[in-house]
């Protein structure tokens, strides 16, 4: 969430930053409802200090006082639950409306819809074949790499077996990826699956109601993960770090589950959109005079693994209405896939600022002065659409597939899927 004092001082900003990203936020009634919050509390401190005032008088009183200032106690008593009770009902609405007020915006982020995305680079073009190119669904049915069949007797509709090279491609770009973030100075982490709806909520994500893309669990109060974003953000909630033991860089590792609802259409087939896969997830907390630098840093990390993976990519500087929430800004690295003779995407990274640290009190200190952090992630690799780029991009005329380089090690040392 956005800082209230800032919000108060800049209410024509904050409401253009709004139309900016399309969302629709009754920023009128907000201040509304903070207008009457702020003279409730000053109220009920009021009267709370009257109480005390009487209190302390009491011992002091003489017989015929004790009774009249009995009473006024009991008066002023009733006075503070009716004004906590309507404080309550105020506050529940205003932190509704305030916990949907999006992020501000970097000023160099393009203003608009997906259509002003903005491509700041790209690196090698797109794969040419010389001849009709199989998709991933085709190859993996030809060498036996995935199985959607029966996993949707199993499971469902959109959840997978990877087998064979598919399943050690998975582990392979898992532990590449790791490898890339720890020599980049990232500690490695594996975080839970689950995690609680506060957490989800302190991330900006939404555990429940129409638009949520979360599974939650019946009869639990806990949420199956849409990325480790969301248990590695809440690792540190209350905590106050000291400045010197800034920053904090994790590369985590988890499955993540999304309903993906209402998705359709060529681009949803096979691995593109489905609902579980592993990713694997950098993330960093620092001074808000580190994150610029960071979220170039971890963009550079992100472009390092797929140049590595030889990949043909595009960075996109996304515009606001494409923003999210929580982001301050966001770049993508979208990936060449044959099967969409389009690029798609493979990876984001995010500069939140202190929109998540103000959810979920992250602070750090310097002298006596604290304030929050900020806070940024990115993918390192997210592994299915991965798979899909290596095997589409890599093909043969036979059908066999080159193994990039970069993994061959973490292959047993394979050279191409589809040779003995």
């Amino acid at each position: 969430m956005i800082d209230l004092d800032y919000l108060r001082a800049h209410v024509d900003e904050v409401k253009q930053n709004c139309a900016n990203r399309k969302v629709k936020v009754d920023l009128e009634k907000f201040l509304d409802l903070d207008q009457q919050r702020v003279t409730l509390i000053q109220n009920i401190e009021q009267i709370r200090g009257e109480r005390n005032s009487i209190a302390e008088h009491m011992p002091k009183a003489n017989k015929e006082e004790k009774p009249g200032l009995a009473a006024k106690a009991k008066q002023l008593k009733e006075q503070v639950q009716q004004a906590e009770a309507e404080l309550q009902t105020i506050e529940t609405d205003w932190r509704n409306i305030w916990m949907t007020i999006p992020n501000l915006t970097h000023p160099d982020t393009p203003i608009g819809g997906e259509d002003k995305n903005k491509i700041l680079h790209t690196w090698e073009k797109p794969t040419h074949f010389d001849f009709a190119p199989r998709t991933h669904l085709e190859l993996g049915e030809k060498w036996d790499l995935m199985d959607f069949e029966r996993a949707a007797e199993v499971s469902g509709q959109k959840f997978y077996y990877l087998k064979n090279e598919g399943a050690l491609l998975e582990m392979a770009l898992t532990r590449f990826a790791v490898d890339q973030a720890m020599k980049a100075g990232f500690s490695l982490m594996l975080t839970p699956d689950l995690a609680r709806p506060s957490v989800l909520e302190g991330t900006g994500y939404q555990p429940r109601g129409p638009e949520t893309q979360i599974y939650s669990i019946e009869g639990h109060d806990l949420a199956l993960i849409g990325t480790a974003e969301i248990t590695i953000g809440g690792y540190h909630q209350k905590t106050t770090f000291e400045a010197a033991d800034l920053p904090k860089k994790y590369v985590g590792v988890s499955h993540c589950f999304r309903t993906e609802s209402g998705a359709y259409g060529k681009e949803s087939r096979g691995l593109y959109r489905i609902h579980q896969f592993t990713k694997v997830e950098l993330f960093v907390f620092c001074t808000p005079e580190q994150s610029e630098q960071f979220h170039t840093d971890l963009l550079a990390v992100e472009e390092s693994i797929f140049q590595a993976l030889e990949i043909p990519y595009q960075v996109i500087d996304n515009a606001s209405a494409d923003l999210g929430g929580p982001a301050y800004r966001k770049f993508d690295i979208e990936g060449w896939m044959p099967f969409k003779n389009a690029y798609g995407e493979l990876t984001s990274t995010s500069n939140l600022t202190d929109f998540q640290a103000r959810r979920l009190q992250i602070k750090y200190k310097e002298g006596k002065k604290s304030q929050f952090v900020h806070m940024l992630n990115g993918t390192a690799v997210a592994i299915p659409r991965t798979i899909i780029a290596i095997l589409e991009n890599n093909q043969n005329q036979d059908g066999t597939i080159q193994i990039p380089a970069a993994l061959q090690p973490y292959m047993n040392g394979k050279k191409v899927i589809g040779q003995v």
